[in-house]
């Protein structure tokens, strides 16, 4: 492997015993590269958005911004293999729930984190390969845009590495993450290189309304509709999701359910 392909990796601990530890680990792999290294997740989250990390090491307990935020707040923008280290294991289920690669608890030893790392390296060389794969995505993608099928059917989003094809009736509702739109169906979550004014031209039609300038919901999972403050409504859909429909949408949105 040469230098130009080296691992980026991260580090966000407040102790700093930790990220020593972690960083002198790091080191002793020549495949490896360390772009930051950080006491908190404020702190951190401006720098590594513009580093884009592809392995994060990533406590829990931190003063300000715990980890689980910290992942929510950069995830929008690039996505790495987060190995979660913490002294708390009661935080074990939740850390896999965001589909964290490992969960180091301390005081962890070499074998250990050299096994969590060997399967981070892995995952990390499987997203490279398909690479490729997401370019074709953003091609295709950008084709359908430019020529879209009336109504769209479906749309392409890659998964473990692999290009899947999501059938349009299967979301639930969108997500505007700047240049992202991120797509919510049946429990999974899918993130495309679209923005939200795309996917409303590309879905205007009777199944799918714009409820906000960062949401678009599946009319067909909208189980009521409770009114809020100064125009606005909850939109409750059938799995518990709570989502909101501002005023600047509403005729638009009463006059499509009137005709559901």
């Amino acid at each position: 492997m040469t230098m130009t392909e080296t691992i980026r990796a991260a580090i966000v601990d407040d102790e700093d015993l930790g990220r020593r530890k972690i960083s002198r680990l790091l080191k002793e792999d020549e495949e490896v590269e360390i772009v930051g290294e950080f006491a908190g997740g404020e702190e951190a989250i401006t720098v590594l958005r513009e580093l884009k990390p592809e392995l994060l090491y990533l406590d829990i307990k931190m003063p300000g911004i715990d980890g689980f935020t910290f992942l929510h707040e950069v995830s929008a923008t690039f996505t790495p293999i987060v190995i979660f280290v913490t002294a708390f294991d009661q935080h074990a289920v939740q850390a896999f729930q965001v589909h964290a690669l490992d969960y180091l608890l301390k005081p962890f030893d070499r074998e250990r984190f050299q096994d969590s790392l060997r399967r981070a390296k892995e995952q990390v060389h499987q997203r490279r390969d398909g690479s490729v794969n997401q370019k074709l995505i953003d091609l295709l993608n950008e084709s359908t845009r430019a020529h879209p099928p009336v109504p769209r059917e479906r749309i392409m989003v890659k998964t473990a590495g692999r290009i899947s094809f999501l059938k349009t009736d299967e979301i639930d509702w969108i997500e505007a993450q700047g240049d992202y739109v991120r797509l919510y169906a049946q429990g999974r979550k899918f993130l495309i290189r679209e923005k939200i004014g795309e996917m409303e031209q590309q879905f205007s039609g009777d199944r799918f309304v714009r409820i906000h300038r960062s949401t678009i919901v599946n009319v067909e999972r909208i189980k009521e509709m409770q009114p809020l403050f100064y125009g606005e409504y909850a939109v409750i859909l059938n799995d518990g999701t709570r989502l909101t429909l501002s005023r600047s949408f509403r005729e638009k949105v009463f006059s499509r359910l009137a005709r559901a």
